[in-house]
């Protein structure tokens, strides 16, 4: 049986910036606005949806609601007995619930797909606890952190400066483009924030720098950070044969619809000081890292990371995008600051890097973000990215993580 390749037909992203629980909703507000938007904005009826797909990691802690597929049959008469599931891999949940919904439709069991990433993250608690932890190996490590992901990725740092040595300045440089060109995008979280240039100088010794941006776990300050946000969004995934009818129906091209043309997916152990040892004799810090770039790329049959015009990857700190471009093959491992100081990853560089403004500028509701950036390269190879677009977006590719690179996952876009 040959697989029809999968395309998408488009989709939606709330505003970053609101807070629903302010605005007294919900969850489930959230979820209907997402997809009802979603069936706006591409032109489709709900009742012509075959499968739904949910991403989301801690529902159940940050609002007390589990079984999310459910709230299909809430949105519109037409879903009431939709099949649909839940998909979570802490941060990279996202790009779980999109394997899942491309494996349903490559199967022929249905044509055509809608997938939801979202989060609520911002609800009115009582208490302290670290909701995020759970992406880590509970008791066994960074059990004395304040914050377990600041201290997970500042040791990132330590184990980069200990292997390759590592400037902070190409840290910050990263966050620094990020908040630019979230400037441009109408949904970022942060799209009206301003900045003393002194907090991105990667230095303890000027006068206010700790005032302009505080220290949250060791090497990590508040603007290495990704954004908690409230958020979803939403796409529609199709079987070849139905993207052919969409096409039709909607007065398109079906050589202009972007398709998924590779795909990647791979799991480390828990622990981080396991992968660190995994890696420790070879070339990479990460090697699994590596491996994905290769997976993807070949699933592509693209030559090498070059035959790429733009990237959407996981800055749930600025190290670790730093990492992640490490990883790519574009230089020898430890050296991707060359390139940075070259504003290679710039969006009017060679490679643009998170011309959406990435988890940093745009914000991190967590179980949307993999959805998020396959949506943001379908509007790049579609040109409909408006004041984010880039040059020669032929090929887009994500690069989506959960924990200390436990899950990491990948997927290219292109027309």
């Amino acid at each position: 049986m040959s697989i029809e390749p999968i395309y998408i037909l488009g989709g939606h992203q709330t505003d970053f910036t609101r807070n629903w629980s302010r605005e007294d909703k919900a969850i489930y507000d959230l979820f209907e606005h997402a997809i009802q938007s979603g069936l706006e904005s591409t032109g489709l009826d709900a009742q012509e949806v075959d499968v739904g797909h949910v991403a989301n990691f801690e529902g159940s802690l940050y609002t007390g609601q589990s079984h999310l597929g459910g709230f299909f049959g809430h949105v519109d008469p037409a879903m009431r007995y939709l099949p649909a599931s839940r998909h979570e891999a802490a941060c990279a949940s996202g790009s779980m619930a999109i394997l899942a919904a491309m494996a349903d439709l490559e199967s022929q069991r249905y044509e055509l797909a809608c997938v939801v990433g979202i989060e609520l993250m911002r609800p009115k608690l009582d208490d302290k606890l670290d909701r995020l932890q759970g992406a880590s190996f509970v008791g066994k490590e960074w059990t004395d952190a304040n914050y377990v992901w600041p201290r997970a990725f500042s040791d990132m740092i330590d184990a980069y400066g200990q292997r390759f040595g590592i400037d902070k300045r190409h840290l910050s440089a990263i966050s620094e483009k990020n908040f630019s060109n979230a400037k441009s995008n109408p949904n970022s979280q942060s799209r009206h924030w301003e900045f003393n240039p002194i907090a991105f100088q990667a230095t303890d010794k000027l006068p206010r720098h700790d005032k302009e941006n505080p220290v949250i776990e060791g090497n990590i300050r508040r603007l290495d950070c990704g954004q908690i946000t409230d958020g979803a969004a939403t796409i529609f995934l199709a079987t070849e044969s139905r993207a052919k009818q969409y096409a039709s129906e909607h007065g398109k091209n079906l050589e202009d619809i972007p398709r998924i043309k590779g795909w990647g997916h791979i799991n480390a152990p828990m622990a981080f000081n396991h992968k660190l040892q995994l890696g420790a004799q070879t070339p990479y810090l990460l090697p699994h890292v590596n491996t994905l770039f290769t997976q993807t790329l070949g699933r592509a049959n693209l030559s090498s990371i070059h035959d790429i015009g733009g990237m959407e990857v996981h800055d749930c700190f600025n190290i670790t995008e730093y990492m992640i471009l490490d990883h790519a093959g574009l230089v020898e491992p430890g050296k991707i600051w060359k390139l940075i100081e070259r504003n290679y990853f710039d969006k009017n560089g060679t490679l643009p890097v998170n011309a959406s403004g990435g988890l940093i500028g745009l914000g991190h509701p967590v179980g949307a973000t993999g959805v998020r950036m396959a949506l943001d390269c379908f509007k790049q190879t579609s040109g409909q990215a408006g004041e984010t677009q880039i040059k020669n977006a032929n090929n887009m590719m994500t690069f989506n993580l959960g924990g200390s690179t436990t899950t990491c996952a990948s997927l290219i876009i292109g027309t």
